[in-house]
Parts: structure tokens; sequence; C-alpha cells
């Protein structure tokens, strides 16, 4: 493993680039390479068995770079396969559940915390079982927002039809009297105005992705993989399945670059593992 390798972040479209930023913020000295599944985006209704062979795509993807650690930049995807990789890979492998548990956890003042993400990340009951195993008594209450990703992706997150969308979707939450909600996906952070204002300014937002940064550099000390200051010689690569010319819109426009370079690739069935 070599210090000056990319760390690389692997998501189900344009969501991990809400990770991207906050790794760019915190991490400058760091070369990141991103793929982004979008032609099969979302993951959220999916089989548990095919998000783990997509996942295994994307990860065997960025392993032929010779990244030095993956990061599941995918809620879904952490949920149903991070395990199974980290068991199988000799780099660290980070997912995006444990970091905001433990922020919500630090967060909570009443003990009262909701979670919002793709269905199969709520069906996986991820989020609740590890909060519950930190605070058992913590109340926990969840809700599946299938239609928010669809926003995202289509660069619809500023319209009127996305503030609708929220509105309705979050509105079986505002009964519940919660002080934090986790955004249990990485697009979410897109649409943060918006579920702010639904769910009030008492409600504190945690943002999954953004705390899982905080993690990469705790493990890239730990590990004593950090890039030296000032020798990044090479740009950030971003890859797309699906279309390259929507992705470096939002992603322009999400991480306030004016020249990106995006490619789209095409991912193989290839063999789980290394």
């Amino acid at each position: 493993m070599n210090n000056h390798e990319a760390i690389g972040f692997i998501d189900s479209g344009v969501g991990g680039l809400t990770v991207v930023k906050e790794a760019m913020r915190q991490l400058p000295n760091e070369r990141l390479i991103y793929l982004g599944d979008t032609a099969r985006c979302p993951y959220g209704p999916r089989p548990a068995e095919q998000v783990v062979q997509f996942t295994w795509e994307m990860t065997n993807f960025l392993l032929e770079k010779k990244i030095k650690m993956l990061v599941i930049a995918c809620n879904t995807a952490t949920a149903v396969a991070l395990e199974e990789i980290k068991a199988q890979l000799d780099i660290p492998v980070v997912g995006v559940i444990l970091p905001g548990t433990r922020a919500a956890l630090k967060a909570t003042k009443m003990n009262r915390i909701g979670v919002i993400g793709t269905a199969g990340t709520i069906k996986s009951c991820a989020y609740e079982q590890a909060l519950k195993r930190k605070a058992p008594n913590t109340f926990v209450t969840s809700l599946a927002c299938p239609k928010f990703v669809p926003i995202v992706e289509s660069n619809e997150f500023h319209s009127s039809v996305a503030k609708k969308v929220v509105s309705e979707t979050l509105n079986p939450l505002q009964v519940k009297k919660l002080d934090t909600l986790i955004l249990g996906c990485t697009h979410y952070p897109l649409l943060r105005p918006l579920i702010q204002n639904v769910m009030g300014a008492q409600v504190k937002l945690i943002d999954s992705g953004a705390e899982t940064v905080s993690e990469v550099s705790m493990l890239l000390d730990y590990f004593d993989i950090a890039n030296t200051p000032h020798y990044k010689n090479e740009p950030n690569e971003f890859y797309t399945t699906g279309s390259a010319k929507m992705f470096k819109t939002i992603a322009n426009d999400w991480l306030n670059i004016d020249a990106i370079k995006v490619e789209q690739t095409r991912l193989s069935n290839t063999i789980q593992g290394r």
C-alpha cells in the first residue's frame, strides 16, 4: 500500500458526492476516485443479493485503480455488503452507517431519533440496530423515502416538485417529537434545506456521509497512509455508469468546481472479491 494512492468512493449514483465534498474539505492532500452507478440507480428497491453484486462490481473497478482505502458512500450498499467486502479486502473499508449513528447519539438531548433512507436501508434495520446496541433506551423511528433519490438524480432538488414531495413524505415524522434526524442516504444532504424546513429548526440533521469522512481521516492516521502535504499532483477522478453530462452538471453545482472531468464507464460482472 502506498501513501500516495487514492481513496476510492462508490455510490449508487451522485449521492456520494456529498461525502466527496466533505473529503475535499477535510482531506485536501488526498487524491480521490469516485464511481457512481447512476445507470442502475436507485439501489434502495433492489433485492439485497443484487445490491451486493453491484457493490462488488464497483469495488473491483476501483481496486484496479490501486486504491489504498474504500469508502462505501451508499447506505443501502453499506447495510447489505459492508461486512462481506471488509472481510475479503486487505485495505481499510469504511461504511456510512456507524459514523452516522455515533453522531446522532452524541447530538440527541431527548433520546428521540428518526432515520430516513431508501427502502432497502430502512428494511435492513441497520441504523435502528446500531443505535439500540449503543443506547437501548433510545426511541427510534424510521421512514423510507423512495422518491428522494430520483429527485436528486434528475437534478430537480431545487424545484417546487422537490419541495412538495419532501413535505408530503416527511409529514408522518412531524408528530414523533424528534430532536435528531439521520439523513440515512448520501443523496439526502442535497435536499437538506427542504428537509430542515419541514422538520423545523429544533431538529438536528445528521449527515452520515460527512461524519464518515472524520472516520476516514482517523483511519488514514491509524494505518499511517495519509498523503504527504503538497505531494498531490494528480487530479481527482470521477466515473459514472450513466450520463456523464448529467453527472457533471450535478457535480459542478454541488462541489462548486467549474471544470470537472467525468468519464462514463461500464462495469463487468466480475467474480466477487480479489
